[in-house]
């Protein structure tokens, strides 16, 4: 049974950091900080979200990224990627829904991603997800934003 350790989550929290991609801000002008949430459904549809340290295969864990701007002014165009670790599989799931996505971290689309397969287009598979990047045109002076993906323990 594949479990997500505290180690591997501290691991995670340096790997998403570098996956900040707008160097001009990167350093002295945004704070990150990383949630790891187990997603518990109840049997009326309603979602909650629990610290979790550890979690067994197929439990969904979501990811969620606070950027805050420490700056006296605005960052324009902030592009967040955020990795899909190799022991997970995206569910589809991404806040904000204009997320893009990348099978190997160069060539992003929007999602769900499409391919071609023997003359036919189709959807490809979740467990293919290796990134998943937004473009955020503004982020205010002194004010956060949010972006999560929700993943599940393979």
């Amino acid at each position: 049974m594949n479990r997500l350790s505290l180690l591997q989550i501290i691991v995670l929290v340096p790997l998403f950091s570098g996956f900040l991609y707008n160097t001009a801000y990167a350093n002295n002008g945004l704070k990150m900080e990383l949630i790891t949430n187990k997603v518990v459904i109840h049997e009326r549809g309603k979602i909650t979200y629990i610290p979790v340290r550890t979690a067994a295969a197929g439990t969904i864990i979501q990811y969620k990224v606070t950027y805050t701007n420490t700056l006296a002014q605005d960052i324009n165009d902030l592009t967040i990627t955020l990795p899909i670790p190799t022991s997970m599989t995206f569910t589809g799931e991404a806040y904000p829904i204009s997320a893009q996505a990348s099978i190997d971290g160069k060539n992003y689309a929007d999602i769900p991603l499409m391919r071609q397969v023997a003359g036919k287009v189709t959807k490809t598979p979740l467990v293919e997800y290796r990134y998943i990047r937004w473009n955020i045109k503004l982020l205010p002076a002194k004010k956060s934003t949010d972006v999560s993906l929700n993943t599940v323990v393979n």
